[in-house]
């Protein structure tokens, strides 16, 4: 049967590892002789095996980074389909290209699951991520913060208190100007309010909360009237230092 017997080269795909192990087989047509590894295994049959491991096995193999994930919710937020089915059903139009020169899920370079997930979605619909769902907020002070949009209660944000002087509103996100979350902390970084009323917190439980934090935080300025005063992140001497030298 020799003229019947053939040499095949597959990859087998391990789903504890994320690897792919190429093989080279001898069959004579459903029987398998002999099989090795192959170590001229051609790139697109490992690429393909990659993609169809997470085909049957699921996108939670991939490696994905917390930008990534971030992404996914902030798409989910806005009404972008980037949830687990989209992607799947659309596997071949973004996997392979991350994948590309790879033998395991976990080689997948930082950023690539990002920019493969972006590569999929319409000018306009990143524009309506931006919009609806932005990444950051900005504060007073000029600080940038992570929104979680993936957050109990609504999308929420962590800063220190002293970064939202100034503010008299309270901060919205998307076009249904949804009130942020608003994790207060102290300069330290331990929590002491949370709000969805900036206004009221301001004009409420504040006065009791910078008497206390004038006790543990001296060097730091606390106002009677925060809504009015300067956003800083430093400490009283800091600012006074930065304002004699302009």
């Amino acid at each position: 049967f020799a003229d019947r017997i053939e040499t095949r080269h597959t990859a087998e795909f391990d789903p504890a590892s994320g690897a792919v192990r190429p093989l080279r087989e001898r069959r004579l047509g459903a029987v398998r002789l002999s099989s090795g590894p192959d170590s001229h295994a051609a790139p697109e049959t490992i690429a393909a095996a990659l993609v169809e491991g997470v085909r049957r096995h699921g996108l939670d193999l991939l490696p994905w980074s917390e930008g990534a994930r971030a992404f996914r919710v902030r798409a989910d937020y806005a009404g972008v389909a980037l949830d687990d089915e989209a992607l799947l059903a659309r596997l071949d139009e973004w996997l392979p290209a991350a994948v590309e020169g790879r033998r395991r899920l976990d080689a997948i370079p930082p950023g690539a699951l990002t920019e493969a997930i972006r590569n999929l979605l319409s000018w306009d619909d990143l524009q309506r991520i931006e919009r609806v769902a932005p990444a950051h907020f900005t504060s007073p002070a000029g600080s940038t913060h992570a929104i979680d949009y993936g957050a109990e209660g609504g999308p929420r944000v962590e800063l220190r208190v002293q970064a939202l002087f100034g503010l008299a509103e309270h901060p919205v996100v998307g076009e249904g100007r949804v009130p942020l979350v608003l994790s207060l902390t102290s300069p330290a970084g331990r929590p002491i309010q949370t709000t969805r009323d900036l206004p009221g917190f301001w004009a409420g439980s504040w006065a009791a909360v910078a008497k206390e934090m004038r006790g543990r935080y001296p060097k730091h300025p606390w106002p009677d009237d925060p809504a009015s005063a300067n956003a800083t992140l430093r400490t009283k001497n800091a600012d006074a230092r930065r304002a004699q030298s302009r």
